[in-house]
């Protein structure tokens, strides 16, 4: 019960932290005009700290998946 409440926790998150990243080109972002606003600039702190805390996330949400996979797989 416990790994089910921690995957849809993360899922939600997941989804939240996938569309705060700022488009890079070459999708739907573009297609609306969405790329005329690319900065000349690199990367900042804070999209360095939404890439890791995304991976991080994933790699949880994944985690849960295969815990969810074993539990349900023998039965626990």
């Amino acid at each position: 019960m416990t790994v089910s409440i921690v995957l849809v926790v993360t899922s939600g998150l997941l989804a939240l932290t996938v569309l705060l990243h700022k488009g890079r080109g070459g999708g739907m972002s573009d297609l609306f005009g969405g790329g005329m606003s690319t900065s000349m600039g690199g990367t900042s702190v804070a999209e360095r700290n939404l890439d890791r805390i995304t991976i991080g996330l994933g790699l949880v949400w994944f985690l849960s998946i295969l815990t969810l996979l074993v539990l349900y797989r023998w039965s626990i």
